[in-house]
């Protein structure tokens, strides 16, 4: 068993980051930071992120190729050549999704495909780890269909990293706001090395 632990901790994991349009995507730059700072183990990244999560961070600041929605048609022009979404998925060691927004949300738990990022979660290999990063108004977070997306989320095998309640962007105080970036980086790790 610590063999395992040791052969682990000396491979380099891919890890794809999705990033989705709420306002916690403005923590990418940092959450980022944080990952690609590990030599023990080594983790390459590559990001995905929604249109709508292009409000929040500026494409300049993120160190690594940012992936979006147009790319994956640049990369394509005919039957032989790679499809974008499975070339990533096939690269991925892991993906962590942070944030997820409860349009995304909502799309994955119903299997709607209709950008980038979703089409990687649809083709997911789901022996592999998923993790994902909910953020949304306190009130979104306490709607029936929220609890009822991350149940089905979690059947597949992808894990949540909850949530916590502070004050929102908006004003409201409450359960919501994405997890710190620390709490998100330490599980990566957890999984990583398991």
């Amino acid at each position: 068993m610590a063999d395992d632990a040791e052969k682990n901790l000396a491979k380099n994991f891919n890890v794809l980051v999705g990033v989705t349009g709420s306002v916690a995507a403005i923590k990418l730059q940092k959450l980022v930071n944080e990952l690609l700072s590990f030599s023990n183990p080594k983790i390459a990244l590559k990001i995905v992120a929604t249109e709508n999560s292009m409000h929040f961070f500026n494409i300049d600041d993120i160190p690594i190729k940012v992936y979006r929605d147009q790319d994956e048609w640049q990369t394509w022009s005919s039957l032989s050549d790679p499809v974008l979404h499975i070339e990533l998925r096939r690269w991925a060691d892991m993906m962590v999704i942070a944030p997820l927004d409860a349009n995304t949300m909502a799309k994955l738990a119903n299997g709607i495909c209709d950008n980038l990022l979703t089409c990687i979660v649809r083709a997911w290999d789901t022996k592999k780890t998923l993790l994902f990063c909910p953020a949304m108004n306190t009130y979104m977070w306490e709607h029936p269909l929220t609890s009822e997306h991350i149940e089905r989320l979690c059947r597949l095998g992808y894990v949540q990293i909850s949530p916590i309640s502070k004050k929102l962007a908006c004003g409201d105080v409450g359960v919501g706001a994405m997890a710190e970036v620390e709490t998100i980086v330490s599980t990566v790790l957890k999984h990583l090395n398991k």
